[in-house]
């Protein structure tokens, strides 16, 4: 295998534009931008690889091929509606179909890469669309990346494959996709469904009757910081992946639980997304090989924390993490108040946080986080064999 990382990417992929819409491609743009201007791009072994778009064999292994149908002739019909089109979620936009199929096809790229051996890790910071579903677009998604990439991934040979999602909100899209197959685990942390959409994503849905267990779910309280989401991640991540083997591991990098992200309610820094790819790279490492998959998804602060987030992922998949304390270079901070006028540009990689944490134990005091934790062990740890109540499981 080699040691290489791919890193999908063409400038075509910003075509995936919803208009006045808080999913902006702006924020891949600059995220690009910072990633070039800080040299991670130009590292030892990075390879940037164009995208191609998924054709409708590849999108059909997920979408029922008549939404294909109704995504391409959506912008040809001003009055349109269905399949979750034409909604202020999901606006219908010119060229629909062949954005949505190029990203889809850049995270298929990124999965083939890794399952074939040309990389040991690919990123498709464009990707993420984590919301849609077969046959309706949902949550500013219209076809589902991950798992079109994941469907591809198993068609090649994979036998488990590991879904991580830590977006803020709930990776509804995928679960469903792969609700009864047991070959794929899908882990989604999130903020409680009952303050957030899409409204699902309770610690009881745990998978259908041919795969239980293999849907874990981790809602967290609104407030909660890079300490108590560190806590939770780390009481059940690490262990449900241990206990499911994946030979691949493909994840979900949403950068909006971070504190100053408009559309949620969690207050993670830079600096606790950043902890948690390293976490996420070292999962890889012990148990797939180093074979790791990861996307963008989510994330509204388009300027001071979206760039800083997946630079630090592309940084974290590509070699040696950026030091938190690294500054902002004045290119990359004159380009970003040019595309967006009046936003705060940040000046450097951190926020100046501490993102330590204290190991969950089962006694104690019990806190939000705690109780969001135990509801999440006790649903599905027995599921794979494991012991809700020990903290070395």
């Amino acid at each position: 295998m080699s040691d290489d990382t791919v890193v999908v990417w063409d400038e075509s992929l910003l075509a995936y534009d919803l208009g006045d819409h808080p999913l902006d491609p702006v924020r891949v743009e600059l995220t690009i931008a910072l990633a070039r201007e800080l040299g991670v791009l130009r590292r030892p072994g990075v390879r940037l690889v164009r995208p191609t778009p998924a054709d409708d064999a590849l999108l059909t292994r997920v979408h029922d091929p008549r939404y294909l149908d109704a995504v391409r002739i959506a912008p040809r019909e001003p009055l349109f509606a269905g399949f979750g089109l034409g909604t202020s979620d999901n606006p219908v936009f010119d060229g629909m179909h062949e954005s949505s199929a190029l990203i889809a096809g850049a995270s298929v790229a990124a999965a083939e890469a890794v399952w074939r051996g040309t990389a040991r890790r690919a990123v498709n910071v464009a990707g993420g669309l984590h919301h849609a579903m077969p046959a309706r677009a949902a949550g500013f998604c219209v076809y589902n990346d991950p798992a079109v990439a994941i469907a591809r991934l198993l068609d090649l040979g994979a036998e488990r494959i590991a879904y991580v999602d830590v977006d803020v909100h709930h990776g509804d899209g995928v679960q469903q996709i792969f609700w009864d197959d047991p070959r794929v685990l899908t882990v989604s942390l999130h903020e409680t469904p009952l303050a957030l959409f899409p409204g699902t994503g309770f610690p009881d849905e745990t998978g259908g009757p041919d795969a239980e267990g293999t849907a874990v779910n981790i809602p967290l309280p609104p407030g909660v910081s890079d300490a108590g989401w560190q806590r939770a991640f780390h009481a059940v991540v690490p262990s449900v992946l241990r206990a499911f083997r994946p030979q691949v591991l493909f994840t979900q990098c949403g950068a909006d639980a971070h504190r100053r992200d408009p559309l949620a309610d969690l207050h993670l820094s830079v600096d606790g997304q950043r902890a948690t790819y390293l976490a996420l790279r070292a999962l890889a490492d012990e148990l797939c090989d180093g074979r790791w998959v990861a996307t963008g998804g989510g994330g509204y602060a388009l300027v001071d924390v979206v760039p800083r987030a997946w630079t630090h992922l592309l940084a974290v998949a590509t070699g040696a993490p950026l030091e938190p304390a690294t500054l902002t270079p004045l290119a990359w901070r004159e380009l970003a108040a040019a595309r967006r006028p009046g936003l705060d540009v940040p000046l450097r990689m951190t926020d100046d946080v501490d993102p330590g944490y204290e190991p969950w134990q089962p006694t104690g005091e019990p806190n939000p986080v705690d109780r969001a934790i135990a509801a999440t062990r006790k649903a599905v740890f027995p599921l794979l064999g494991l012991d809700p109540y020990d903290p070395r499981d």
